[in-house]
């Protein structure tokens, strides 16, 4: 069975995407990494679904799922960098702003809706999404007032679902989508 994840996009990362032209287009990659700057897709696997999360004027907004392909390096990747100085993902440079040039950046190659920053998790919702880590624990979403989330501290990083939640962000993009 699959599982679903969620991932917050920063002003940064979102800004970017803006810039760029690529709100209404689909990601066909993301950046999973290893250092603090850019989250690590850990535990993500072929089939999982990642929820890419914008924190906007305390709403969070569901920008994007992306259905998780694989993990490799291919040939759409471009070729490996010779130096430190070339782009470690030449052939997908129209995507860097997702984490390219993270320190220890991996290619995670998705399915994804297109990005849209106009589709807000509703403030009911935000007090029951849940999170369970490898050890079975769960929590919930901290810092939401009158459904509104006043600090997105508890949104950082790369999060496995509960399965209820999964149904519900899943619900969220379906009625989007509609």
């Amino acid at each position: 069975m699959s599982d679903a994840f969620t991932v917050l996009w920063t002003h940064d990362t979102c800004r970017a995407l803006r810039k760029a032209g690529r709100v209404g287009e689909r990601p066909p990659v993301a950046f999973s990494g290893i250092h603090s700057s850019l989250p690590a897709w850990t535990g993500a696997r072929a089939g999982d679904e990642v929820y890419a999360l914008h924190v906007n004027r305390c709403e969070v907004f569901l920008v994007s799922r992306l259905r998780v392909i694989d993990l490799e390096r291919r040939a759409c990747c471009g070729t490996p960098p010779a130096t430190w100085e070339d782009p470690a993902y030449s052939g997908h440079g129209d995507w860097s702003m997702l984490g390219a040039d993270g320190c220890g950046a991996v290619a995670v190659h998705v399915d994804a809706t297109p990005v849209r920053f106009d589709v807000p998790i509703p403030g009911e919702l935000l007090a029951r999404p849940t999170w369970r880590n490898r050890r079975g624990q769960t929590r919930s979403l901290k810092h939401v007032v009158d459904g509104r989330l006043e600090r997105s501290v508890s949104l950082q990083g790369f999060y496995r679902l509960t399965s209820e939640s999964a149904d519900e962000s899943a619900e969220v993009v379906t009625s989007a989508l509609s």
